[in-house]
């Protein structure tokens, strides 16, 4: 089983940036799709970005797209979530997490899609 660590979350203002990472250990996440989602206070988990095993393909979900870049480094078993143009909107806890099946062709923007998950780190954007 691989644990997921994620760090970067902070306060920052709107318009400010904040760049998310996430170490996996236990296992090498080389061969898995990875995925960032949020949840904030009162509303459900929400997909944000994910990444294909191989780093070739992401995909984004609609609120971030053109803001938010996610990135992966299978020789440091590490994903990245950076976020620009930051907005209040953005405020949530965010979670890395790693799909079910390894070497997915498919994108997943469902939480079934993911076996494991890391604790999450708070992400507050400041109006």
């Amino acid at each position: 089983q691989v644990q997921l660590v994620e760090s970067g979350g902070g306060l920052v203002q709107a318009g400010g940036s904040l760049r998310l990472s996430c170490a996996a250990s236990g296992r090498t996440i080389g061969s898995y799709l990875m995925g960032w989602f949020r949840q904030a206070p009162g509303k459900e988990r929400e997909f944000v970005a994910c990444i294909k095993w191989n780093g070739g393909n992401t995909f984004y979900g609609d609120s971030v797209k053109g803001r938010f870049t996610i990135s992966r480094d299978n020789a440091k078993n590490t994903v990245s979530l950076q976020m620009n143009s930051l907005k209040p909107e953005d405020t949530a806890v965010y979670y890395c997490a790693q799909s079910r099946w390894p070497y997915s062709t498919n994108f997943y923007t469902e939480e079934h899609g993911y076996a494991d998950w890391g604790q999450g780190t708070q992400v507050t954007v400041s109006s």
